[in-house]
């Protein structure tokens, strides 16, 4: 009979041990299952060496990697033909680290995917400003360049738990409404400058060259000034058609649609320009009956990747990771509830820790076996708190839709099933 290795100790604090207590309680267990596991192996048991395969233009994936966009038609309406998607959703389960790769950038278009010629793509400035000016995308790229890794996303991020919560969704329909990516440009403080903006112009129009012609106002904020640029690139190359080719508006931490896409107008102006984007589309429902318009920032998030949504796990050792953000500056903070919020560790913050950007946690935990729930609740540098859904609900209301940062809740089965819950 096989001699079974011994089960890891039971932890020193409840459920909760910091790394280094972790280890060092479970040192002699831990290497007992290394040692039985090499006593079982052997030379003949390692794969052999292979030729590698040539060179090529593109490096592809592992066959063996299986990682997609969801396409999702709204709240709820999953596996859908891609002609009938309104978005696409990242695969955070499975992403490592906090930049997300170009081709999984999470996308929303209104009106597909204009291809562009950047020869021929001008951009117009305009409005309350000293000269007028239609620039070239050459004349944009021979400009001062910056970069910055920051987030973007959708405003409807998290809208399949607004009002019930579907056991079978993964983190990546609740939450893949986000990335992360390096984006190279020319900063709008720059263009601002050039064509000598009024100071009396205190709102920019921003407008894309899709069909659905998305326009918003933004405010000239000294944020805004300072943060905002015009990208051209992004993780290192030009952007992808889907995200905005040849050029796009990147707003540090404000909700997604206000980052136009496929960027061709500029306007100043001393007034916000109220667009259907900004009276109609992106407009908050609230309790007492009215609308918020220009909610603008997305609010300090967080959620667990892992384990998440439809993920199965086993008793002892359990590595608990995720992504917190905030549109309004850095992440300070990550605490981790393994009991379902009764009460929480803190969880370590990977490097580098960047303003407006996802940040990634991680924590260790020994499962005893017993149902529970885990759930992160995260803070920011200008001390917002991630709210539990409860009281995010009763200052917002069940009959909004979007920015909905409520503390995200899986329950853990004593089968090890992980499934979304709402508390």
């Amino acid at each position: 009979m096989t001699k079974q290795p011994p089960a890891l100790p039971e932890p020193q604090r409840g459920h909760l041990q910091s790394r280094r207590g972790f280890l060092a309680a479970s040192t002699v267990a831990a290497g007992t299952i290394v040692s039985g596991r090499a006593l079982a192996d052997s030379l003949a048991d390692v794969p052999a060496r292979e030729p590698g395969e040539d060179l090529s233009g593109l490096s592809e994936r592992s066959p063996f990697v299986h990682i997609s966009r969801i396409p999702e038609a709204g709240p709820g309406q999953r596996n859908v033909d891609p002609g009938d998607a309104i978005n696409s959703k990242a695969p955070l389960d499975k992403l490592v680290g906090s930049i997300t790769p170009a081709d999984l950038h999470y996308e929303r278009s209104h009106a597909g995917v204009p291809m562009l010629d950047p020869a021929q793509h001008r951009l117009l400035i305009h409005g309350m400003t000293e000269k007028q000016l239609v620039l070239t995308m050459d004349d944009i790229r021979a400009m001062p360049s910056m970069s910055r890794t920051v987030f973007i996303e959708c405003t409807g991020n998290g809208w399949e738990n607004w009002h019930k919560a579907d056991e079978t969704l993964t983190v990546q329909n609740t939450h893949g409404l986000i990335s992360t990516n390096e984006w190279t440009g020319v900063p709008l403080s720059f263009l601002l400058d050039l064509v000598g903006v009024d100071r009396d112009a205190l709102w920019m129009l921003a407008e894309g060259g899709d069909g659905a012609a998305v326009a918003r106002s933004v405010p000239l904020t000294d944020e805004v000034i300072d943060e905002a640029m015009l990208a051209y690139g992004q993780n290192g190359e030009p952007l992808r058609p889907a995200h905005g080719f040849p050029l796009r508006l990147v707003l540090p931490g404000f909700e997604g649609n206000m980052n136009i896409k496929w960027l061709r107008r500029l306007k100043f102006g001393d007034r916000p320009f109220m667009t259907r984007w900004e009276t109609d589309r992106y407009t908050q429902l609230r309790p007492d009956g009215k609308a918020e318009q220009f909610h603008l920032h997305q609010d300090v998030n967080s959620v667990i990747t892992s384990p998440s949504g439809m993920m199965s796990i086993r008793p002892g050792y359990n590595r608990i990771t995720g992504l917190a953000w905030s549109g309004h500056g850095k992440v300070t903070r990550v605490e981790v509830s393994t009991d379902g919020g009764a009460s929480w560790h803190d969880a370590q913050l990977n490097g580098p820790v960047l303003a407006k950007a996802q940040t990634r946690f991680q924590m260790d935990w020994a499962w005893n076996g017993n149902p529970s729930r885990i759930v992160s609740r995260s803070t920011d540098d200008k001390g917002n708190v991630q709210p539990d859904r409860k009281s995010f609900l009763e200052r917002v209301g069940a009959t909004a839709l979007f920015h909905y940062n409520a503390q995200q809740t899986w329950r853990i089965g004593a089968d090890g099933s992980v499934r979304n819950a709402l508390d």
